[in-house]
This record gives C-alpha cells, sequence and structure tokens, in this order.
C-alpha cells in the first residue's frame, strides 16, 4: 500500500527517532493527520522552539535555554558536590527526589567501546576542567547500573581518584 508522498516523508522521519519502528511511526502518523490543525501548529511550533531555544550548558552540558543553566548559576546550590550523570533525563530524575543539592555533570553517553563510544565521545574533559579549578569536595559517579555505566563509573573513578581531596561515590540511577 502506498501512501501519499508528504505521508510517507513523514513516517521516514518518524522511524528515525530512537524506538519508533515502521508501525509506530505509521500510528503517529496517522494520527498527526487525523489531528485537529491547531493541534498540529502546536506540535510544530514546540519542535522549532526545542531546536531555536534549548542548548547545553557550557559548564555542567545538562540542557537549557539559558546559559549557564539555573542549576550551575544558581547560589543556593552546592558546587563543592557534583553529581555526574549520563544523559540530562537523569538529572530531571534525581531533582524530582529534592533531596540533592549540588550540581550536575552531564557526559552525554557512556563508554562503549562496541559503539565506537570511548572518553573523547564523552563530557569527560570538562568535568576535569571543573575539578581543576579547585573548590570541588565530593563527586558522585550516578551512572547507569548496566555494563556501560559501570564502566563509565570505574574509568571516572580511576581518573579521578589521584586528586586526594576529593570524595568519590558511586552510585547507580
Amino acid at each position: 500500500m502506498s501512501y501519499p508522498e508528504p505521508l510517507t516523508r513523514l513516517v521516514d522521519q518518524l522511524k528515525r527517532l530512537p524506538g519508533i519502528g515502521a508501525k509506530s511511526a505509521q500510528r503517529l502518523a496517522f494520527h498527526i493527520l487525523r489531528t485537529p490543525r491547531e493541534e498540529a501548529d502546536r506540535l510544530i511550533v514546540a519542535i522549532r522552539d526545542v531546536k531555536e531555544r534549548v542548548t547545553y550548558c557550557s559548564v555542567c552540558s545538562n540542557t537549557t535555554d539559558v546559559d549557564p543553566c539555573m542549576y550551575c548559576s544558581s547560589a543556593t546550590r552546592n558546587h563543592q558536590l557534583i553529581c555526574v550523570v549520563e544523559e540530562p533525563q537523569n538529572v530531571a530524575a534525581i531533582e524530582k527526589t529534592r533531596d540533592f543539592k549540588g550540581v550536575y555533570h552531564v557526559l552525554m553517553g557512556a563508554l562503549s567501546p562496541l559503539q565506537g563510544i570511548g572518553p573523547d565521545e564523552l563530557k569527560i574533559k570538562g568535568l576535569l576542567a571543573r575539578v581543576g579549578q579547585g573548590g570541588v569536595e565530593e563527586i558522585i559517579l550516578a551512572t547507569n547500573p548496566n555494563v556501560e555505566g559501570e564502566a563509565t563509573a570505574l574509568y571516572l573513578a580511576r581518573l579521578i581518584k589521584p586528586d586526594d581531596f576529593l570524595w568519590v561515590h558511586d552510585y547507580h540511577l
């Protein structure tokens, strides 16, 4: 069954999203087609706004619409305590607990040699620069509890540990 060219293009673009296969892409495309024009326009505007206004913090690499982000620029956060996470979504999960009062560093992934992700592909240099500036007393490695997360935490702990003034804790999300 062939669809009109604009619908086929939409399905093809939706299939490029992570976790969206051909059937899900078709379902989403037909849902968008059935949606009232005003609702579809709001989706278009939201996507455009994200691409135009959201970026990554120059300090911690978290998503933000101001630079530095609200955590890095906050005078009420403990800048001596850094929680290292893999992805920006992890920051949101930790913030939901309302318990953590430090700042973050987002690696933008985890070490995965099989996928070609080594230390140079992650935001490790930025973390080391922050630690090198002094004032950091504690680092929490909050990586995911899988092979890649474990390898990343171990790599970072070994990389940072020589600085005796730091406490490095391994905590998994």
